[in-house]
């Protein structure tokens, strides 16, 4: 079991929990309330700063209900956060775009992360035929 040292930057939202055996994922929360008008952008706070494990990273995607409650997507689609981020004011964020008028409240569950171990060192090696057969070309996955 790893374990990860937390910071919590706000007394307002709900400490963070890994629910073994319901999802891999750990939500965030809003630690400020947010008003956002259609076309805005502003960075999130979570309220968190963490010191993860050496070797891992921290990927951090919306919750599939973002969009549907609160109108808004994650720019970046994905935010990494490494294991040399984790100074006592290195707060993780959220950047959001709004598609609509929107107000998220403090504590409100917006995104989601989980950590991964690092990619292992990779080498490439050039060749002319890579030895298999085609699949049939982007999105043809299921076609007949």
């Amino acid at each position: 079991m790893e374990k990860i040292k937390i910071k919590y930057l706000s007394d307002k939202i709900e400490r963070l929990r890994y629910i073994d055996g319901k999802s891999d994922w750990i939500d965030l929360r809003a630690a400020e309330r947010v008003e956002l008008k259609k076309g805005e952008f502003q960075l999130i706070p979570l309220g968190v700063a963490m010191q993860l494990p050496q070797g891992f990273e921290a990927h951090i995607v919306p919750r599939s209900s973002t969009f549907k409650n609160f109108g808004i997507i994650q720019t970046n689609h994905c935010g990494i956060v490494d294991e040399s981020y984790c100074g006592n004011n290195d707060q993780w964020f959220m950047p959001a775009f709004a598609l609509r008028d929107t107000v998220i409240e403090v504590n409100d569950r917006i995104c989601q992360f989980r950590i991964f171990a690092h990619q292992p060192t990779l080498t490439f090696e050039e060749t002319d035929d890579l030895g298999n057969e085609d699949r049939g070309g982007l999105g043809s996955t299921g076609k007949q």
